[in-house]
């Protein structure tokens, strides 16, 4: 994701810099605006090409943009290239491969480019010919722009993010949770780093948070099971006190 706009600082105390509290926690929540490249595909030739080169903000929107967009139904691949491979080339075997890569996997998005490329030349080694879409259907590429906007809400401590999290809006959860994960330079999400700025005594929570896949879900299931962590934190901190 490229040109983030109105962006604030990432949070990221250092529990071990000092025994202050961290700031509060300043809920941004945001949207996508997708921009056109100009690059297109027709065939699985042209899409390994193309993949060798398009910037890195390209394949990070092919893979985690869909999130964001409104749709009434399930999402029947979690990325643009599995779906592709699917209705436009009519490749089973291609895009089942490709449905199962998982992002959260590769530290950067270079290294998720190597496995897609991996995937794809294993692909046209097999199929000995160049499957092609219909030219009404070649893949597009697309890169975004995110907008950032400040909810104006502020939790002080994490108990108080535990009781208002189920109404987070889900771009914030994406912002917080989803992108914050590739900002440098800790690369952790929002939640786990604030919280642990709180103490020791918040490490199970921050672990079980980072431990978390974000990929193979919905936003709407990612915010149940965020809250559902911090509801079980808390309820065993009560129990144990």
């Amino acid at each position: 994701m490229n040109n983030i706009v109105n962006s604030a600082s990432s949070q990221k105390p250092d529990p071990s810099a000092s025994s202050q509290k961290p700031d509060p926690f300043a809920v941004k929540d945001c949207a996508l605006i997708a921009l056109a490249t100009g690059k297109r595909s027709q065939n699985l030739r042209e899409l390994r090409n193309e993949l060798r080169v398009i910037p890195e903000a390209c394949i990070y929107y092919h893979f985690w943009g869909g999130l964001l967009l409104p749709r009434f139904e399930e999402r029947e691949y979690n990325n643009d290239f599995a779906g592709w491979a699917r209705h436009a080339l009519n490749d089973h075997t291609l895009a089942e491969r490709l449905a199962v890569v998982d992002p959260t996997e590769h530290p950067d998005v270079d290294g998720l480019r190597k496995e897609l490329l991996e995937i794809v030349e294993q692909r046209l080694d097999e199929v000995g010919h160049v499957p092609w879409s219909k030219s009404d259907q070649q893949f597009e590429f697309l890169m975004s722009k995110m907008v950032v906007f400040d909810t104006k809400m502020r939790f002080n401590e994490p108990e108080e993010m535990m009781e208002h999290i189920t109404s987070f809006p889900v771009g914030g959860l994406f912002y917080h949770f989803i992108d914050a994960r590739r900002r440098p330079p800790a690369r952790m999400d929002d939640f786990s780093s604030w919280v642990s700025g709180f103490g020791s005594e918040f490490t199970p929570l921050r672990e079980k948070l980072s431990d978390v896949d974000p990929y193979f879900t919905t936003l709407s299931l990612l915010r149940e099971k965020i809250a559902s962590i911090f509801t079980d934190f808390f309820q065993e901190r009560r129990h144990d006190s």
